[in-house]
């Protein structure tokens, strides 16, 4: 990369979802790197920021941080360092530094009319991590989860670089509808999304429709309840897929713009090097910032 290159600096860490502290070190780090990714950078060098009860002791530390170097390592980067503080709530991530060709440089805004919707990974990390928490979901049920959030968006990244997407994003905490709002607001769009093409983990729905939710799902549904039109569901209908649409995700995939004609090297690249393929979910349509079901 060359001397015009774009810097790319950021911070995220988590409370552990899981209870092993490798699995929580991978899977912090990987929601740390997603906001690299999703800018179309290449992370370069991380710090660690670790919020630990000394009385745990130092091998919980050393598996936490072990899971955070595995993870950077497989991005291509390194740590070197970091700050770790006492606290009787434990707390990891990362500061993350990455560099971008200012060309390639990825927002979340510059999506076009006619351009297809893809998602990279599947839905309902909050409702399987919520439902793990009061045992109505099972170690074997969770896993597919735990791999799924320690999973890193490299493969997304590098495919929609590839392909020439025009817009992209992550899905975390602010939920695909939370997130897929800040694509459309303001660019006179609409995204038009098949809910039945949505992506979602074993059991996700079931979860859902059983109120099996976390908390903070029940105020992204007020917020965005303005932007999503359900097209005249009945109330069960849409309060179930309204509890889809915003659960708040950890370590979530890719939402991905790209012209029609660019979408199948996005697939192919993505198969390539994520071993699947990525979900097309819906479209974007000349709009007012909406997102429509259909």
């Amino acid at each position: 990369m060359g001397h015009n290159s774009a810097a790319v600096l950021t911070v995220d860490f988590l409370t552990p979802l899981v209870d092993d502290p490798y699995d929580f070190g991978r899977i912090a780090a990987a929601n740390a790197l997603s906001d690299v990714f999703a800018m179309g950078a290449r992370p370069v060098v991380a710090l660690n920021v670790l919020a630990l009860d000394c009385a745990l002791g130092a091998d919980v530390a050393r598996e936490i941080l072990r899971g955070g170097a595995d993870a950077v390592a497989a991005a291509g980067a390194s740590i070197c360092g970091g700050h770790t503080v006492d606290d009787p709530e434990p707390k990891y991530g990362l500061c993350v530094f990455g560099l971008a060709d200012p060309a390639c440089t990825m927002r979340n805004t510059g999506a076009q009319a006619g351009d297809l919707l893809y998602l990279t990974k599947p839905l309902g990390t909050g409702l399987l991590s919520a439902a793990y928490k009061i045992g109505e979901a099972s170690e074997g049920e969770f896993r597919p989860v735990i791999e799924s959030m320690a999973e890193l968006n490299r493969a997304g990244a590098e495919a929609m670089a590839a392909a020439g997407a025009h817009a992209a994003t992550d899905v975390t905490g602010f939920a695909l509808a939370g997130h897929l709002h800040e694509m459309v607001e303001g660019s006179g769009l609409d995204a038009v999304v098949d809910f039945d093409s949505l992506p979602l983990f074993d059991r996700a729905w079931e979860l859902c429709c059983a109120y099996c939710r976390p908390n903070r799902s029940f105020s992204i549904m007020d917020f965005a309840e303005p932007f999503v039109d359900a097209g005249g569901l009945d109330e069960d209908e849409l309060d179930n897929r309204m509890g889809v649409l915003c659960d708040p995700q950890t370590s979530g995939g890719l939402l991905v713009a790209l012209a029609p004609a660019d979408a199948p090297a996005f697939e192919r690249e993505f198969a390539a090097r994520a071993g699947r393929a990525p979900w097309r979910i819906g479209r974007f349509e000349p709009g007012e910032g909406l997102i429509r079901l259909s």
